[in-house]
């Protein structure tokens, strides 16, 4: 079977293995959850716009330190030192000192130690993340991170219509 894409959205393979196929599909969340950032001030993104206090840097850390959690300690790969408890919810916000340029380059360092481990274990690899109880396949997490970061994704889109106006779940044209 011949595959195709679509280069206009993050090079989705239409006709691709599954492996390949969630993997585009998590780029693709993932490149929404980029666009979402863009053409905003720091103060917008650090801006938290629920009553928990949710703001769209915010949840660029958490998905990145989630990526590194299932992705990359789970599988027995070197996870890079954190300077922040995610147990302890620290995930979820900018704190002070914290820059937008380090929180988006810290998810993009997430995204390339996931990938690695995409790429180089097959769908049926097993991981043990040390919080559950139960091991877990390189396919249950694809498929449970395309979810979670489709899923915040989503709350990205609100917080980012509250702030500008703004809607969309990936880039035009």
């Amino acid at each position: 079977m011949t595959q195709t894409t679509d280069p206009g959205i993050t090079g989705m393979p239409y006709a691709g293995g599954e492996k390949e196929t969630l993997h585009a599909s998590l780029n693709r969340v993932r490149e929404a959850v980029l666009w979402k950032l863009e053409g905003l001030d720091d103060e917008q993104l650090r801006r938290p716009m629920t009553p928990s206090g949710t703001s769209l840097l915010g949840l660029v850390k958490h998905l990145a330190s989630v990526e590194y959690g299932w992705f990359v300690e789970s599988f027995g790969r070197e996870v890079e030192p954190l300077w922040f408890d995610p147990y302890k919810g620290e995930d979820m916000s900018a704190a002070d000192g914290e820059t937008t340029e380090q929180i988006v380059a810290f998810y993009g360092r997430a995204r390339a130690a996931a990938d690695r481990t995409i790429t180089e274990l097959p769908l049926d690899a097993v991981g043990r993340p040390r919080w559950r109880d139960h091991a877990v396949t390189l396919r249950w997490v694809l498929v449970d991170l395309i979810e979670e970061t489709a899923r915040h994704a989503g709350h990205m889109d609100v917080v980012r219509e509250l702030i500008d106006g703004g809607t969309g779940d990936h880039r035009p044209g």
